[in-house]
């Protein structure tokens, strides 16, 4: 591939050995290195002992780098990579971070080639529309995600590349306020405060497990901290998805721009 051609000296490909690929870096990183290990998020799903073990309880500068997080279309229900916030979520001292497109995943990159600790960033599959990347890249606040439309009826919290497609929900209703929460974990905190200061009803949007990803925390987060507010969850149902193009997969999961619009809507109307 690009890499091994670009860099032959600096680029290992391990075939389907997860584990050792995780703990290949790790053993890297001790040395003094900041590995990239790139492993489809389902699959990173075999090497969940190695990142505990041999990056988290180490505390070591490895970037896992997940591919096809999220829905994949028609790969199917084996490559769905739906489960890795859920899953990962749990693991102490590990950041997550979604990116919502090529750049921001690009500076996440940058971030955490930097960052010293062990840094997850779950992406799509799919190929980068990016044609110039000739800027320097932004070192990026870890847990700071940002607002993206004012509102005091509601808030949505999203996160990842479901951005677009919550913009485009809230775009004829008024007073819903949207944010991009960037990380998974750490959760930023500021957000999730300004929005409990309103009061009013939350829907949180993921490309991911509904159960147990960024919004069951976000549910944790106001429950810890004694707020009454209502917190409904989009994403991937308690269920397997089988094949489809990822339209019609979020479709279904209720999730893509129509989805979004329906339940902004029901919980205004409650």
């Amino acid at each position: 591939n690009m890499l091994m051609h670009a860099m032959p000296s600096r680029c290992f490909d391990v075939g389907i050995a997860e584990g050792h690929a995780v703990t290949f870096s790790a053993g890297m990183a001790a040395a003094g290195m900041v590995p990239f290990c790139n492993i489809y998020s389902s699959f990173m799903q075999r090497a969940y002992d190695n990142v505990i073990h041999d990056v988290a309880i180490q505390d070591l500068p490895v970037v896992m780098c997940l591919d096809r997080g999220g829905i994949v279309g028609e790969d199917g229900v084996t490559h769905h990579g739906v489960f890795d916030m859920a899953a990962f979520g749990a693991v102490p001292g590990l950041t997550i971070a979604a990116p919502m497109d090529e750049l921001e995943l690009r500076n996440m990159m940058y971030t955490g080639l930097q960052y010293g600790h062990p840094f997850m960033i779950r992406y799509p599959r799919g190929n980068s529309e990016l044609d110039d990347c000739s800027d320097t890249p932004e070192k990026m606040e870890l847990g700071r995600g940002r607002k993206m439309r004012e509102g005091t009826r509601l808030a949505v919290l999203s996160l990842g590349t479901v951005l677009p497609d919550v913009i485009e929900a809230a775009r004829d209703i008024d007073g819903v306020a949207v944010y991009d929460m960037i990380f998974a974990k750490p959760l930023d905190e500021n957000i999730l405060a300004e929005v409990a200061a309103l009061g009013c009803p939350i829907l949180t949007v993921e490309d991911g497990a509904a159960s147990g990803g960024m919004g069951s925390a976000v549910s944790d987060w106001f429950a810890a901290r004694g707020h009454n507010v209502r917190v409904e969850h989009l994403g991937m149902p308690d269920d397997f998805v089988t094949h489809g193009t990822p339209a019609q997969l979020k479709e279904i999961c209720g999730y893509d721009a129509a989805g979004i619009r329906s339940a902004i809507n029901n919980l205004l109307e409650s």
